[in-house]
């Protein structure tokens, strides 16, 4: 699932060409929406608020989310697609470009001023303009016997991280992803991290938290099972996290890769 860093830059630049535009097509392929066209009305702004996208229009607001597979891709007029036409969920043209988005996981057309029924619920974004670390970590130890590695995941805590930050931030602060949020050394100092790190990668095509940029040196953990450790050479171990499933609710688990020497 694309991260805080890349939907960060997804909305960069289709803000780029589409914002201050007037819609020359609005064609919405998700039955509830089929009928909603926004052609003629002016395009505000495109902004992600973690790892959700805004896309103001008039006085609506196209939600989406990425979730697994799904993309926005920005053409000039009269060039091909990069995808199959059946994948389109939503074409957004203008004079110059058309933007498509495909396979959004979450696709929904909303007016301006309930945008919060979409975004209201997450914790502060750590590439927002209102980012507060005081609120992160205020949400953070709401629960303290929580593991940390749930925590980092959990969007309404904080926006924008995903598995690979989850993974890859535990390993620079030395801990498990099993440990209680009570027992984290200097948990302001892990939030921070986190912020920072996402800072540095939300402008890169290519995300590294070594540092190298040269294949299979970017990540220290994750993705790496079984692999030598870049730092001790140990093997990367890997198994599932996640929450007490509810009754109803399918198994929350999401895979975690650690260090078992240089994380305790």
């Amino acid at each position: 699932m694309p991260e805080g860093d890349t939907v960060y830059r997804t909305a960069k630049h289709l803000n780029e060409v589409m914002a201050g535009t007037v819609l020359t097509r609005c064609d919405v392929r998700v039955p509830k929406y089929a009928t909603v066209d926004l052609t003629g009305e002016t395009v505000h702004e495109v902004v992600s608020v973690g790892k959700h996208l805004l896309t103001r229009v008039g006085d609506y607001s196209i939600h989406s989310h990425l979730k697994m597979e799904g993309s926005w891709h920005i053409y000039a007029q009269g060039s091909r697609w990069r995808r199959p036409a059946f994948e389109a969920r939503i074409i957004l043209d203008n004079a110059a470009w058309s933007t498509v988005g495909f396979s959004l996981g979450v696709l929904e057309v909303l007016p301006r001023a309930e945008e919060d029924e979409a975004v209201g619920h997450l914790g502060p974004d750590l590439l927002g303009p209102g980012w507060d670390a005081d609120e992160a970590l205020r949400r953070a130890t709401a629960d303290p016997d929580r593991a940390i590695g749930l925590v980092l995941l959990d969007q309404r805590v904080m926006a924008g991280l995903g598995n690979v930050y989850r993974a890859e931030l535990c390993f620079l602060r030395g801990i498990l992803p099993t440990r209680p949020v009570r027992d984290v050394p200097d948990l302001p100092g892990l939030i921070d991290l986190s912020r920072r790190t996402i800072l540095a990668n939300r402008d890169r095509s290519e995300r590294t938290f070594t540092g190298d940029l040269r294949k299979g040196r970017m990540r220290y953990v994750y993705g790496r099972m079984r692999k030598p450790c870049l730092r001790c050479g140990t093997p990367i171990l890997r198994a599932d996290l996640g929450d007490p499933v509810r009754p109803g609710q399918g198994s929350q688990d999401r895979v975690v890769y650690w260090c078992p020497r240089c994380q305790s």
